[in-house]
């Protein structure tokens, strides 16, 4: 479970979305005997449909798939930038460091695929997604590398069934403070200026 105060919480689905769209590579837990099974990989949401899904594909070499067996509830986490706070951003001398960020949790029920075509249409939505001017020398590979490719992972498709978005972007201090946060974080690095970003998403939502 996520632990989310209210004023960071995000009930918008559309926000949620355009994370996971922004910032596709995913962190994917599955509940081991032993301990928590993890990947890094990236998966494309589909949103255009009901219910939302998740796809992407993992190498047949990595374990983690085994334990997938009958639409097993898995956990996909999106990290959408984070960044240290310093307290010298607010107005009250007595204040403390905190840290910012942007999460999407995603929680569903994953079902693997071992089939060619399947295979075929979750690597060509990724390659169409990440690169597309690739698109035309993978379908001009020939077959038989393909295949092989093809052979070396399982693709998968999740269900998705809850969304918890948390936006910890300072909504707990004044105005002013907000402010100060929020032009330091939009002249800051990657990372503080994708928090800014998300910063101006969630004004327009609230406006």
């Amino acid at each position: 479970m996520l632990y989310t105060p209210s004023h960071f919480a995000v009930s918008q689905r559309r926000l949620a979305a355009a994370l996971m769209h922004a910032h596709p590579f995913a962190t994917l837990i599955t509940g081991g005997a032993e301990e928590p099974i993890v990947s890094h990989l990236p998966l494309l949401l589909r949103d255009d449909g009901d219910p939302w899904t998740l796809i992407g594909h993992v190498a047949r070499a990595n374990p983690h798939w085994q334990s997938w067996g009958d639409r097993r509830c898995v956990l996909a986490i999106f990290q959408g930038g984070d960044a240290y706070i310093s307290p010298s951003l607010y107005s009250t001398l007595k204040s403390v460091p905190t840290w910012n960020y942007a999460v999407v949790h995603v929680h569903g029920s994953i079902e693997i695929s071992h089939d060619s075509d399947r295979k075929e249409q979750v690597l060509k939505a990724l390659i169409d997604r990440h690169d597309q001017a690739y698109r035309a020398q993978w379908d001009e590979l020939d077959l038989k590398f393909r295949e092989a490719m093809k052979n070396g992972i399982v693709a998968f498709e999740i269900a998705i069934e809850r969304v918890n978005a948390k936006f910890k972007l300072s909504q707990n201090r004044p105005q002013s403070d907000r402010t100060r946060v929020l032009q330091a974080m939009a002249t800051g690095n990657e990372k503080e200026q994708a928090l800014a970003y998300w910063t101006g998403q969630l004004g327009e939502e609230e406006r």
